[in-house]
């Protein structure tokens, strides 16, 4: 057992949201009870993962993706009444971690899909450092885009959106999870061949023909199902509390 402010002093220390500009609060979103023996972890606080953890016994539940976010409607009607009447009903505590959980050098999800996808970081790139760049770690290569496409899709169990922008191997490979289609111009600056990312917009296929750089979109929940189970488990064990990740099925 530990307790609410062990634990979120426990994840600010390893996540140090403090050094990042993000999109809303980091860190514990909804106050639960104050011993914590389980952990819950997943990729956004929707009411199905709210309700596995509930079913689950959880006192606490970690996510990417929270309730509050810059610039929402603040009323507490519909959807985010139901999310908070659950939640504070059981009395169990939310903590999300968004832009410093996709940067963290070895648990983030960025770090995390590297090391699914078999990649491995040699720099960064883009703004606050966010986009991951690297090769394969086994030093090879993929024979051609739509190589590392269907490796990829394989991988992570769910059809990949490639637009081919140039012919031969890629080594070079940058990589960037979620909605991280913006950052493709910093990874073409950077010197990749392809960039992986979950979502594309439609400037993105343009950019890549234009540029000779391939572009994959992998889904914004497939690419970022790893990083908080990572976290949460991580923590989990240096406090001696039980963790469990639940992942709640999303095509997007």
């Amino acid at each position: 057992m530990t307790s609410r402010q062990q634990l979120a002093d426990a994840f600010d220390r390893l996540l140090q949201p403090e050094r990042f500009k993000d999109y809303g609060p980091n860190g514990l979103q909804v106050e639960g009870r104050e011993p914590v023996r389980r952990i819950v972890s997943g990729v956004t606080a929707s009411r199905a993962l709210i309700e596995a953890a509930v079913d689950a016994g959880a006192d606490a539940v970690f996510v990417h993706h929270g309730l509050f976010w810059r610039g929402q409607d603040g009323r507490v009607t519909g959807w985010m009444k139901q999310r908070l009447a659950l939640l504070l009903a059981h009395d169990i505590n939310l903590f999300a971690y968004h832009l410093p959980l996709d940067a963290h050098p070895e648990l983030g999800n960025n770090a995390q899909l590297g090391a699914v996808l078999g990649l491995q970081a040699q720099a960064r790139f883009g703004e606050q450092d966010l986009g991951f760049l690297g090769t394969r770690q086994d030093g090879g290569s993929f024979p051609g885009a739509p190589a590392l496409a269907d490796h990829v899709g394989k991988t992570l169990g769910r059809t990949v959106t490639l637009v081919e922008g140039g012919t031969g191997p890629v080594s070079r490979i940058a990589w960037c999870t979620g909605g991280a289609q913006g950052y493709f111009e910093a990874a073409i600056a950077a010197g990749a061949q392809a960039f992986i990312t979950g979502e594309i917009s439609e400037p993105q296929a343009h950019y890549a023909r234009e540029c000779g750089v391939s572009f994959l979109a992998c889904g914004h929940h497939a690419t970022e199902r790893y990083g908080a189970p990572a976290v949460a488990a991580h923590v989990a064990a240096a406090l001696g509390i039980e963790h469990r990740f639940i992942d709640i099925d999303n095509p997007a």
